[in-house]
């Protein structure tokens, strides 16, 4: 899962990096053995055949199938072999998709990934009517076939589905939004990818890619992160005509969507399809923003104080403090430090993310053309996760590994749910991810012995956490405003740049002073173009984490076999049944305050240590 676009500023500068030729690269031959392998072009054909045979026995056929004899039975074998076939089909992209982010900006690997998301699309098609059709099934006849074996196994699957029942459409226009997402969204999203990647900033006479410039913001030198912070703008304004049209295109895209299926707000779809009440994410985002002042405002004034200045510019947000240590980890400290803080926890946890190093599941250095950021992708149930990072040495960087190996603990424990039961959603999908980046924080603080090492180390926790949570609300806050407005007409780019504005001076309060160039930073953000709204997610799983990380705290009795049953549940269970044995409750107003108590916590701890 993609990591949030924050990493890109969280990761650490060049200087003092491990180089490349240190870190590990990821093997991909247990999905396919290269662009030219036989197996892929055979499976890519399969894949055509099994679907359209797949059609030819069941299209039309659920309704007979529901009112047989043995109709548990029979209904499971279709949903058994619809899942054998999206199995296949995830391998095939995910080989694919992988491929293409280790070089965003080589054609022969573009050209590879979109033939192949051609293909898939097309074999994909005729497996369209399968969910359709089950959604028009009897409610009553369905619900008792569902009591019986075998087909029980898949009842949350079905379940699931049926909540989509209200927003689909008739088959074939289903299948002309299938079929014309190739040329539509997806292609606009290609472009964003392949325009990001391409772009180059030019800083004290060295050209680099977005993630080593983002990385600037660390430097410990005031006058590089202003030269990075106007390099930045400068190459983003060139290209904010490309930006702002493919926001538009795309907005527009979603709300044509939104109209025919039925979605009255523009975060419906996502709530929906993160399993959350649309209510329940108003009160997080409306808790959160009204704790700015006591979280973001008053932690900026804060840091200000200690730069003894009266307000910082954008650019020293995330700069570290004047008097901290330099750390520097290199790739067997990185490994260390993780698997030892997720050991201390559960030894299970450090056995599965282990795998990760022992069996190269892990692509680590910076690279030309290689997506920026992080993310840990589950491919498919029979294959296992792989992670993407952009390594370059500091203490954040070792928070991202313990983020993206998180994930990938969570990925493997949930994968025996099979390919339709195992993806979580984004109400859960961070808990895993928040939670081995917290264990690895606390064990890295418990090792700082002198008070200005601890304070670096808070600061630092308490800038993640404002950004998972706070800045990812005004992400949200601002992907509203552009989708809400966008239904009047075209925004330019002048008025998209105002939106994100507004939303970061809300954010980050008074003591954070908004440079000119600062307006073209939302351009870089990917949520915004290949997932609207899915920033909401991280505020949620921060808090979510926070809670529960309460509650570990307290040594309750069976608190890590109630997580790992948490985890291994993948998407067979909503968010309130795993969250009950807890004793949390995120549906109660008062659940997002625990959440940021714990963040303002640290605050006051700061403001506590002796300057």
């Amino acid at each position: 899962m993609f990591h949030p676009s924050e990493p890109l500023v969280r990761a650490a500068p060049g200087a003092g990096a491990a180089p490349a030729e240190a870190l590990p690269r990821w093997r991909l031959d247990d999905l396919y053995e290269g662009l030219d392998s036989p197996r892929f072009a055979e499976d890519l054909k399969r894949l055509g055949h099994e679907c359209r045979e797949f059609a030819a026995v069941y299209r039309g056929a659920l309704a007979g199938l529901l009112s047989a004899r043995n109709a548990s039975e029979k209904l499971h074998e279709a949903i058994a072999r619809y899942e054998a076939i999206d199995d296949l089909a995830t391998r095939i992209m995910s080989f694919a998709g992988l491929s293409y982010a280790e070089n965003t900006i080589d054609p022969v690997r573009a050209k590879f990934y979109g033939d192949a998301q051609e293909k898939v699309t097309a074999a994909s098609t005729d497996l369209l009517f399968f969910q359709l059709e089950l959604n028009r099934l009897d409610d009553i006849a369905l619900g008792r076939a569902m009591e019986r074996k075998p087909l029980s196994r898949y009842r949350p699957w079905i379940e699931d589905l049926r909540r989509e029942k209200p927003y689909q459409l008739d088959d074939r226009i289903e299948r002309l939004f299938h079929e014309k997402s190739v040329t539509g969204q997806s292609a606009w999203n290609r472009l964003f990818d392949e325009t990001i990647a391409s772009l180059r900033f030019e800083i004290d006479g060295q050209e680099m890619t977005l993630e080593p410039a983002l990385n600037l913001f660390q430097d410990p030198d005031e006058q590089v992160r202003e030269r990075a912070s106007d390099a930045i703008a400068a190459t983003l304004k060139d290209n904010l005509r490309v930006f702002a049209l493919i926001s538009n295109v795309l907005a527009k895209d979603k709300e044509i969507s939104d109209q025919w299926r039925g979605f009255k707000d523009v975060a419906a779809s996502r709530h929906l399809s993160n399993r959350v009440e649309p209510e329940v994410v108003g009160a997080m985002v409306a808790a959160v923003r009204g704790a700015y002042p006591r979280l973001s405002h008053r932690y900026y004034r804060l840091k200000a104080r200690w730069f003894g200045k009266d307000r910082l510019r954008h650019w020293d947000r995330n700069a570290p403090l004047p008097d901290a240590p330099r750390a520097v980890y290199d790739w067997s400290q990185a490994r260390a430090a993780v698997l030892g803080a997720y050991r201390a926890f559960s030894p299970k946890m450090a056995d599965i993310a282990e795998t990760f190093f022992e069996r190269q599941w892990i692509d680590a250095p910076v690279a030309p053309g290689k997506a920026p950021g992080a993310f840990a992708h589950p491919t498919s149930p029979s294959v296992h996760p792989y992670v993407l990072l952009n390594y370059q040495g500091k203490p954040r960087d070792v928070m991202t590994l313990a983020h993206e190996l998180g994930h990938g603990v969570h990925q493997v424990l949930a994968a025996p749910n099979g390919p339709l039961m195992a993806p979580t959603p984004l109400t859960l999908a961070e808990t895993a991810s928040v939670f081995g980046e917290m264990l690895t924080f606390q064990a890295l603080l418990a090792e700082a012995k002198e008070p200005r090492e601890r304070r670096a180390m808070l600061a630092s926790k308490v800038e993640d956490m404002l950004n998972t949570v706070v800045r990812q609300i005004a992400f949200y806050t601002f992907e509203r405003s552009l989708h809400e407005e966008r239904r009047e007409g075209e925004l330019t780019a002048e008025r998209i740049c105002q939106l994100w504005m507004a939303a970061q001076s809300e954010s980050l309060g008074p003591s954070i002073e908004l440079m000119p160039g600062y307006e073209t930073f939302w351009t870089y953000i990917p949520h915004f173009v290949h997932s609207p709204f899915y920033v909401y997610a991280y505020a949620f799983g921060d808090c979510l984490v926070n809670s529960l990380y309460g509650v570990y705290r307290k040594a309750e009795p069976g608190f890590v076999e109630k997580y790992f049953a948490l985890l291994s549940a993948g998407g067979s269970k909503h968010y309130s049944e795993l969250l009950a044995p807890f004793g949390l409750d995120a549906r109660d107003p008062a659940f997002w305050n625990i959440g940021l108590s714990m963040i303002e916590g640290l605050i006051d701890e700061l403001e506590s240590l002796p300057a």
